[in-house]
């Protein structure tokens, strides 16, 4: 049985198995898709040798090597359509402030108007910014400044003004409402709402740079634009998080380079794939939250009945703990570079999604002596706060269950 090895092996012979398979004439996807579920190594430079010559066959392997470079110079079209105030762009045409029209000035009561466009985005812009300034709150990294600030955003000679000063300014008359996957969940005064943070919870950045939060406040605020069916739900933030690191950190500076940009198009193709588990309508269908959820329990009673039976008796319902796990793709169960270990297994798996339930069904498994010897309470809090740090561990028992099916 091929057996995860990742950890075991010398990381240069592993570097060198990739470097072999990707020199083939003809590349062996086979090989390559195992590879990859056995982990790609942060060293050698293996993931930017992926992107850079290989994107065009890795769509086959790893959703997250969908982009193109083209779709860079889409991105900044977006940049410059969706993070504008109303009425610049009219403004850039030569008109000057005075001619402005009924239909660009902010008292137009049309609901379709830029001006009123511009407030109900600020709803959710305040939404998305309150978890992405929490995001992964054990590292740093998500709080320092980034190497490379987007200048078309942050350059004082442009009519573009960033998130950051949006939010400061936004003085909303309706009051702030915070949006979950079943919609409208929490009123707060407009009081509240123009102090969301205290002022020394943040370093405060100078002038011309911006915290890598703030490159991913970007990413999820314009997603949420071109995707209104669904815009911005909590949660959303722990899935972009690893996909931006993963890039950020690259060690080549061409990649950090461009990391929001490729981010969005790796971040938009995943959810295309994830989507249904961030809407509540669905919920469920097949291909909703809840029936996900009881596949890791009807996958568990065929697997293990005793350990089934037991969370059964005390009442232990699937959602109390694998909804987290199913929808942030376990994305807060694990320190980052876990997770992002894990993702190259799921992501390389054929039925990926599948996959993820499996796994989900091992972290049971491994944890089943501590789960039948405790009370409701031991076991909620186990499930809520996973013991077992050894991803490798979860992956090759995830493996075993998967072919011994």
């Amino acid at each position: 049985m091929n057996q995860l090895h990742i950890s075991v092996k010398n990381k240069s012979v592993i570097i060198q198995e990739f470097k072999v398979a990707l020199s083939e004439e003809n590349i062996n996807l086979k090989t390559l898709r195992e590879l990859c579920f056995n982990g790609i190594p942060f060293e050698g430079g293996i993931r930017a040798l992926f992107v850079t010559k290989y994107y065009d066959i890795l769509v086959n392997i790893h959703p997250l090597f969908v982009f193109v470079f083209s779709k860079r110079e889409v991105y900044s079209q977006f940049l410059k359509e969706m993070i504008i105030q109303p009425g610049i762009a009219k403004a850039n045409l030569g008109l000057s402030r005075e001619d402005v029209t009924l239909e660009d000035h902010p008292l137009n009561p049309n609901p379709d108007s830029r001006w009123n466009t511009y407030f109900r985005d600020n709803e959710i812009l305040l939404q998305i910014d309150k978890d992405v300034r929490r995001l992964y709150p054990d590292m740093a990294f998500f709080q320092r400044p980034t190497d490379y600030p987007c200048q078309l955003i942050l350059d004082p000679q442009n009519d573009y003004e960033t998130l950051r000063r949006r939010v400061e300014q936004t003085t909303l008359k309706a009051q702030t409402v915070n949006r979950n996957r079943s919609g409208v969940t929490n009123v707060s005064s407009p009081g509240k709402a123009l102090n969301l943070y205290p002022s020394n919870e943040y370093e405060v950045l100078p002038n011309g740079s911006e915290a890598h939060w703030e490159v991913v406040e970007r990413i999820l605020f314009i997603y949420a634009k071109l995707n209104p069916g669904i815009a911005y739900v909590q949660g959303m933030n722990e899935i972009v998080g690893p996909i931006y690191y993963t890039f950020a950190t690259d060690p080549n500076s061409q990649w950090k380079e461009h990391a929001e940009a490729d981010t969005f198009f790796c971040f938009t193709n995943l959810m295309s794939e994830n989507r249904d588990n961030f809407i509540k309508s669905l919920d469920d269908s097949q291909c909703g939250i809840t029936y996900k959820m009881e596949s890791v329990y009807s996958m568990l009673k065929e697997k293990d009945l005793e350990l089934y039976l037991k969370l059964e008796e005390q009442n232990i319902k699937p959602q109390y703990f694998t909804f987290r796990w199913l929808t942030l793709l376990l994305s807060q169960e694990f320190l980052l570079p876990d997770v992002i270990r894990i993702w190259d297994t799921l992501f390389s798996d054929l039925d990926r999604f599948h996959f993820l339930i499996v796994v989900c069904c091992a972290m049971l498994i491994l944890i089943r002596q501590n789960l039948l010897a405790g009370d409701f309470t031991v076991n909620m809090r186990l499930l809520q706060d996973y013991p077992i740090s050894d991803v490798q561990t979860i992956l090759a028992k995830a493996k075993d269950l998967r072919d011994n099916s």
